[in-house]
């Protein structure tokens, strides 16, 4: 069920700075994986690599499905998504935020309206849909944040401090959402997050990263 992914060896610095230090888990489709450790410790860094948006300087990334290792590209990048805490939007309305990443893709304009309305209403911004962007709450913004990679259907979901700093209301919105991706749709989710309720709540699998390492709790 789902995309597995395994890691190994995975070292990665910045200007001579090691973040990952032999890094190694294996990660099960369909699950949620909620990360947690002390700032520094390599959970943002790790996530960029696991997205592909950085290769790391040593190791071994292998996404599966059936069996099969998928080969790097545009093909298996555009099957995972990465939110980070920090949502950039366009300088647009919601609706064209939420429907930029079909076009890339090619959906069809009526498909992209429909498949926008639905990741609108399942995040509670329908009624806001012709609305600037840059006008939403810090909460909805987060929010849109999530519509943006739900609308594109991905397989594995990595959310980094997505709740961070937002209103015990829009938390909960934002956890009710995490957890019927999860039922309805199969999503392998993977969150860092530093609230330990929250992660008891939302994992399978709660891990611990220190010193660049991955530690199952």
């Amino acid at each position: 069920m789902g995309l597995d992914l395994e890691i190994a060896h995975v070292f990665q610095s910045y200007n001579g700075n090691p973040i990952l230090r032999d890094c190694s888990f294996s990660f099960a489709g369909g699950r949620t994986y909620v990360l947690q450790g002390p700032n520094g410790s390599g959970k943002s860094t790790l996530f960029r690599v696991l997205a592909l948006l950085e290769k790391p300087d040593s190791g071994r990334i292998e996404y599966r499905e059936g069996g099969q290792v998928l080969a790097p590209g545009l093909e298996l990048r555009r099957r995972i998504t990465l939110v980070l805490p920090r949502t950039g939007i366009f300088n647009t309305t919601v609706f064209k935020n939420v429907a930029y990443g079909l076009k890339i893709r090619g959906i069809a304009r009526a498909g992209i309206e429909a498949r926008v309305n639905d990741a609108l209403l399942a995040v509670g911004l329908a009624r806001k849909k012709w609305q600037r962007a840059a006008e939403l709450s810090s909460g909805e913004t987060k929010r849109l944040g999530i519509a943006r990679a739900m609308v594109i259907n991905p397989e594995i979901l990595m959310l980094d401090e997505l709740t961070a700093n937002i209103d015990p209301a829009n938390t909960a919105i934002i956890e009710d959402i995490i957890l019927k991706m999860k039922q309805e749709r199969q999503t392998t989710i993977l969150m860092i997050t530093h609230d330990p309720a929250q992660a008891e709540r939302l994992a399978d699998d709660l891990l611990f990263m220190q010193d660049g390492k991955i530690i199952p709790a």
